[in-house]
C-alpha cells in the first residue's frame, strides 16, 4: 500500500472528471428529506497529520445515516467489550440489502448477521451505555465531538423527523428482534436514538478526521492518545473492508481495498492505515444504495496512488 499525496487543484479537477457518475445514480425515495438533497453535490476531503486537502461541497453539512453504524460500534465495543456486543450481532458478510429482515428468520438465534446492516446496527445502538435515550444519544455525540475536534456538531432535527415518520421498517426489525431475545427494553425509546444517531450532521472535513483516527489505530493527531482502543479501531476497520459497502463490500474490496462505510445520504468515510482519512459526499445512490460518484472516486484514488490494503 501507498500513502496518498494529492493538493487541492488536482482533487478539485477529479471531482470535475467524475461528476458524471453521479447521474447514474438515484436519490432515496423513502426518507423524503434527503431525496431533497442537491443532487449535483460533490465534495471531498483528505485528512492526515493535522493537514487537510478539500475540495468541492467539502463544507456542505450533511446527516451521518449508516455511516454512524462504525461509530456507534466502537461506542458499544468500549462500553461493554466483545463478549457481550458480539453475542447480541455477528461478524459475518450478507449478500443482502442493508435492511432485510430475511437474514433474521433464517438465523438460529435470529441476531443480525453484522454490525453494519441496519438490524445489526439496532442491536449495537441498544447496547450503547446510558440511563435513557437523551443519555445515550449524548453520549454518542460526545465521543463524535472527541473524534472530529468539533463540539458544534449535532443532530439536524429535521431529517430525524422524517425518518421517523417513515420508520415501519426499522420499527419491525427492532421488535422482530426483541420477540427473539436478542435486544430487550424499549423499542420506541431505542427507534429514537437511532434515528437522531443517522440524523447527526457533519461535513466533509470532519468525517476525513474520523477516519483518519480509525485509520491509525484509533490515536488523536494532536494529542497522540487513542480517542479509540487499538484493537477496537482495528475491529471497526475490518467491518469496513467486510460489510462497508453492504452487499456490493466485495466487488469494491477488489476495485479499491480500502476499508470504507457508505450512508444514504451519499456519505462516505474511509480509513487508511497510515492515517490517511477521506471523508466523501455526492448524494445520488446506485442501486446497492453507496454513492455513484463517491465510490468512483475512491476507487479512481485507490488505483491511481496504489491504496489497496491488500498491494
Amino acid at each position: 500500500m501507498s500513502s496518498l499525496f494529492i493538493d487541492n487543484k488536482e482533487l478539485e479537477s477529479l471531482l470535475q472528471t467524475l461528476q458524471p457518475y453521479a447521474k447514474t445514480g438515484s436519490m432515496p425515495t423513502y426518507i423524503p428529506e434527503l431525496n431533497q438533497m442537491n443532487p449535483d453535490l460533490f465534495g471531498c476531503a483528505v485528512y492526515k497529520d493535522e493537514h487537510i486537502v478539500a475540495a468541492g461541497s467539502a463544507d456542505f453539512l450533511f446527516t451521518l445515516q449508516s455511516v454512524s453504524k462504525v461509530i456507534s460500534l466502537a461506542l458499544a465495543l468500549m462500553d461493554h467489550g466483545e463478549e457481550k456486543v458480539f453475542s447480541k450481532v455477528g461478524m459475518e458478510p450478507t449478500g443482502d440489502p442493508f435492511h432485510t429482515i430475511q437474514a433474521l428468520e433464517e438465523e438460529k438465534p435470529s441476531k443480525p448477521l453484522n454490525p453494519m446492516i441496519n438490524a445489526g446496527a439496532l442491536a449495537v445502538t441498544s447496547l450503547i451505555a446510558g440511563n435513557s435515550g437523551d443519555e445515550k444519544i449524548g453520549r454518542l455525540l460526545t465521543f463524535i465531538h472527541e473524534l472530529t475536534d468539533n463540539p458544534s456538531i449535532s443532530v439536524c432535527e429535521k431529517t430525524a423527523k422524517s425518518e421517523r415518520e417513515n420508520a415501519d421498517l426499522n420499527r419491525a426489525l427492532s421488535y422482530f428482534m426483541k420477540s427473539h431475545d436478542v435486544i430487550d427494553g424499549d423499542m420506541e425509546s431505542l427507534l429514537d436514538v437511532y434515528i437522531k444517531q443517522c440524523s447527526i450532521q457533519l461535513n466533509c472535513k470532519d468525517l476525513a478526521r474520523i477516519g483518519s483516527i480509525i485509520g491509525k489505530k484509533g490515536r488523536d493527531p494532536n494529542s497522540g492518545r487513542n480517542i479509540i482502543p487499538p484493537r477496537i479501531a482495528r475491529i471497526v476497520k475490518t467491518f469496513m473492508v467486510t460489510c462497508g459497502m453492504y452487499n456490493a463490500s466485495g466487488e469494491f474490496a477488489i476495485k479499491a481495498g480500502i476499508p470504507a462505510k457508505s450512508g444514504v445520504s451519499g456519505a462516505l468515510v474511509a480509513a487508511l492505515p497510515d492515517g490517511t482519512g477521506m471523508g466523501i459526499i455526492s448524494p445520488p445512490l446506485d442501486k446497492k444504495g453507496n454513492s455513484a460518484a463517491g465510490l468512483k472516486l475512491l476507487e479512481t484514488l485507490a488505483e491511481k496512488y496504489s491504496l489497496s490494503i491488500f498491494s
